[in-house]
């Protein structure tokens, strides 16, 4: 069986144990991305010929332009619940893939989206943020409406803060889009596990 299909059953199995622990969704659900660099192998001109074989030079990674800064690598894409702040559904892409091109929502299930996701297909109900056009700015009704959609989802941020700053999975060695597919689903894995131990303190100090 490839990496990818392993990874595939490991993920649904800690899935299908959240769900029979009673951690299922139940209110809504919060979609974001993340960069996870990747070492591109540049070396300088006066590098030895030497040390240049020791860069490996990544081989799907590709180039994305964000606020302009470059990011080089891939992206982890994300979806968790509202609820319990655990990720239920991930995907793997290049850096080049915009974040409104993956949809993890699933039918019925309310789903809160950034600025970045407007005009985006959604199987769930939509909660994205709007933003306005040059010379057409957002009306009154929806800067409140994002205001609330924000505060639903400024808590989506903190599983890739757990993922890069404690875990250190924020850049990656391997060199293919399998392989760092297969180190996103460990990364997200760990956090659940991480995130079950919360709720279990939670539930020690109630």
């Amino acid at each position: 069986m490839s990496e990818s299909g392993v990874d595939t059953l490991v993920w649904q199995e800690l899935q299908r144990q959240l769900d029979l622990k009673g951690l299922k969704i139940e209110q809504g659900m919060i979609q974001d991305a993340t960069f996870v660099y990747a070492e591109p192998g540049h070396c300088k001109k006066d590098t030895p010929r030497g040390e240049q074989a020791k860069t490996r030079r990544d081989k799907d990674g590709k180039i994305m332009s964000k606020n302009g800064k470059m990011h080089y690598g891939y992206k982890l894409h994300t979806i968790m619940d509202t609820t319990h702040d655990l990720i239920r559904r991930i995907e793997t892409t290049t850096a080049n893939v915009h974040d409104s091109q993956v949809d993890l929502s699933e039918e019925g299930e309310v789903v809160y989206r950034d600025r970045g996701y407007q005009g985006a297909k959604c199987k769930g109900y939509s909660a994205t943020m709007k933003r306005g056009a040059r010379g057409h700015p957002i009306g009154i009704r929806d800067k409140l409406r994002n205001m609330r959609i924000s505060r639903k989802r400024s808590k989506g941020e903190r599983p890739y803060a757990v993922i890069k700053n404690i875990f250190h999975a924020g850049l990656v060695k391997v060199t293919t889009l399998q392989r760092v597919r297969v180190k996103n689903m460990m990364a997200a894995f760990c956090y659940n596990i991480y995130q079950l131990k919360t709720i279990d303190l939670k539930k020690a100090g109630a």
